[in-house]
């Protein structure tokens, strides 16, 4: 695995996304080369088949009647659905249990070692922050050592962020597309790629605009990475090209 810290790291500060919150990305050092910012939930780690496994053994159900999780949740005892307080409660249990349950997408593990010889790789994922360590711990043991953001805040603006304007490439991944909306209202040129499971729940999510890729597995996914570094490295030989 290339090292994250290249030649001339750049390091960035605080990030204020809105009037009432701060972000520090102060410990992300980034080298002179591209940039692949990837989720991780159902895009890295699996998720929802964990999370229905997690549920079953508490006596719950989720039936994907919808692309959400409130609501869709029932007791296994009677069928009624339980309250979003409740299921509200249910995430955060997981996600604190989440080392005795999510696992990698296969074949993540080796996808994003061989890209990171050419790029530098960060997940961030939609988790509250407290949950960090716990995440942190679950992806080391898999072998993705790549740097962690965790932020519920809106992602567009973070990537905008790490990336500044360099004039290198940047790829955004993610499952849903409101963030994938958000990076592309906030990050020019970035590839926007929409990699999701095949799963009943996701069947019922939002479509992403047309302009951004969909990828199919993570094979596919990283072809359509490579070929975005290799037009960037012709452009850049071939600037009238």
């Amino acid at each position: 695995m290339a090292p994250l810290l290249a030649a001339r790291p750049r390091l960035w500060g605080i990030l204020i996304v809105s009037n009432s919150a701060e972000f520090d990305i102060s410990h992300i050092r980034l080298g002179d080369r591209p940039l692949i910012v990837c989720d991780v939930d159902d895009v890295v780690l699996q998720f929802i088949g964990p999370f229905q496994l997690y549920l079953k053994s508490l006596g719950h159900e989720f039936l994907p009647r919808s692309f959400r999780l409130h609501g869709n949740i029932v007791s296994l005892a009677d069928g009624v659905a339980l309250e979003d307080q409740h299921v509200s409660r249910l995430i955060l249990e997981f996600f604190e249990a989440q080392e005795s349950w999510q696992t990698p997408i296969d074949p993540v593990v080796s996808t994003l070692e061989r890209l990171s010889d050419d790029a530098d790789v960060l997940f961030l994922t939609a988790m509250p922050p407290q949950f960090s360590a716990h995440r942190r711990r679950l992806l080391d043991s898999a072998g993705l050592t790549f740097p962690l953001l965790a932020s519920e805040q809106p992602k567009g603006p973070i990537v905008q962020a790490l990336h500044g304007g360099r004039d290198l490439p940047v790829v955004f991944i993610d499952d849903m597309a409101r963030n994938l909306h958000s990076v592309k209202e906030h990050v020019a040129d970035c590839l926007l790629i929409h990699l999701m499971p095949d799963s009943p729940v996701h069947r019922f999510a939002p479509a992403a605009a047309e302009n951004i890729a969909r990828a199919r597995d993570w094979a596919h996914a990283a072809e359509l990475i490579d070929q975005h570094l290799a037009a960037h490295t012709i452009s850049r030989a071939n600037p009238a090209a």
